[in-house]
């Protein structure tokens, strides 16, 4: 292998990685909305706090997804400076 390059087998790895952190980014982004919204039918919300219910949870869902999305791609990232 050169220094300083990537093996095939090494690209193939770290992008089946991103596609992993993408995925679970979005599944755990859309449970933390569906959960709000839940939350919202259960206790009859109407009217702005509806609407307020509803962009609180995507912005919780979004929150989730980003941090989901830093801890898988960080977590791999060192993994493959030790050589695992």
């Amino acid at each position: 292998m050169d220094m300083g390059r990537e093996s095939r087998w090494e690209r193939d790895a770290m992008t089946v990685e991103i596609v992993f952190a993408l995925v679970t980014a979005a599944v755990l982004a859309a449970a933390v909305f569906a959960v709000a919204l839940a939350l919202a039918l259960a206790f009859g919300v109407s009217g702005p706090a509806w609407n307020g219910a509803l962009v609180g949870g995507a912005l919780l869902g979004a929150a989730a997804g980003v941090w989901r999305l830093v801890r898988v791609l960080r977590r791999f990232d060192a993994q493959r400076r030790r050589g695992h």
